[in-house]
């Protein structure tokens, strides 16, 4: 089950609550997650002591974004190795419950193979426990280093293609450390300008139909002392008319063996009105976010939302007037049906570079994809060796 506790006001200043963290109370080991929908009205965390619990808060966006459901992939098996639960059938649920985002079950097989190989070499129920949770903490210090070094990468590229700082940058979604065990992937980059002095300002699409951005990269921004303004997301054209946007700043939650790009809806568009203002448009991402059994964008799985997301407007899951906390206010006519993918797919072509904790890839190559997993794995080795 899942139950909620720690309810804070949403204010100024550093993130009150860590976006997930493992707890071992007398009553037993349980995942803490901080609860995304409810912000940024309040900071409140969900305890989820199964995995079924985790499953219903990563459907419901409770938790989201590709690095972070890695790790709560990960805590997730763990989770059920040590309250005794069946491992296989944990790890099938949480892979299964947001097929496009590859880090999920990157997260999942991690935790799941420490468990199997622990479990292999004679151990006790409770060692191989041990084991799944080890790699699950594991992946969480990998995915803040990740973070820290691709902030400083993508600090340098931008620096390149924008000699002379104020960076006027656009986003999509969030991709901060609401996403991530650090403080983010795009969103990182952003802040890394900023606390240089070179972030002029940051745009912030409103990213329909759930406002992850008016509700989360705004609160992440405010909470920064970062200059941002937000926009509606069909506004974008406008500003880029102006002149006004040096670089567009995505994240990923799949990229395919070619260079495609899977993120939130609406980043595509972005990527041709870049290309058309002679914009940089750039991907920043971990190696995890990689997957090559998936060789184009054609072979994404888009995961399709449900089409009340459009037909009504949620209320946050704190009370709004009139509209139940959690309720929908309709928006169209009884019986309208919706078109609501979560994602979009950039081809390649469209991709200025990609930025990972391994360096900045330019041009994006299936080659330079390979290239870049090379070395992660050369990497990865280092460390367990």
């Amino acid at each position: 089950m899942a139950d909620q506790y720690a309810r804070t006001p949403a204010g100024a200043g550093p993130p009150m609550l860590p976006s997930i963290r493992w707890d071992e109370p007398p009553e037993g080991p349980v995942l803490v997650l901080l609860d995304q929908t409810r912000l940024p009205a309040e900071e409140s965390e969900l305890v989820c002591t199964d995995v079924p619990a985790l499953v219903r808060a990563i459907m419901a966006l409770a938790v989201r974004g590709a690095p972070l459901l890695g790790i709560a992939g990960a805590y997730g098996v763990a989770l059920a190795a040590v309250r005794g639960f069946d491992v296989e059938d944990a790890a099938e649920r949480l892979a299964g419950a947001r097929p496009t985002a590859v880090n999920l079950g990157y997260g999942v097989r991690r935790a799941r193979d420490a468990y199997r190989a622990a479990v292999d070499k004679g151990a006790d129920p409770e060692q191989a426990g041990a084991a799944a949770l080890a790699e699950a903490r594991r992946l969480h210090r990998e995915d803040a280093e990740a973070s820290a070094q691709m902030a400083a990468f993508g600090l340098t590229l931008l620096d390149e293609l924008l000699p002379g700082g104020g960076h006027r940058i656009l986003t999509h979604c969030n991709t901060g450390a609401l996403v991530s065990g650090g403080e983010g992937t795009a969103f990182a980059v952003a802040l890394s300008a900023h606390r240089a002095g070179r972030l002029r300002r940051l745009w912030v699409d409103e990213t329909r139909p759930l406002l992850q951005g008016a509700r989360l990269t705004a609160y992440e921004a405010a909470r920064n002392g970062m200059a941002y303004t937000l926009l509606t997301d069909n506004a974008a054209g406008s500003l880029f008319a102006a002149g006004e946007v040096d670089a567009v700043l995505i994240g990923a939650d799949r990229i395919a063996a070619d260079g495609s790009v899977a993120n939130k809806v609406g980043s595509y568009p972005l990527a041709v009105l870049a290309r058309y203002h002679h914009v940089p448009f750039v991907v920043v991402a971990p190696t995890t976010t990689i997957d090559l059994d998936t060789p184009d964008g054609a072979s994404i799985e888009v995961e399709q939302r449900p089409g009340q997301e459009v037909t009504e407007f949620t209320a946050p899951r704190t009370a709004v007037a009139g509209v139940e906390a959690g309720g929908g206010m309709p928006v169209a006519p009884l019986g309208t049906q919706a078109f609501n993918p979560a994602f979009d797919v950039t081809p390649p072509e469209l991709v200025t570079a990609i930025v990972t904790e391994y360096g900045a890839l330019s041009p994006v190559t299936g080659d330079g994809i390979a290239e870049l997993c090379v070395r992660s794995r050369q990497g990865n080795d280092e460390l367990m060796g």
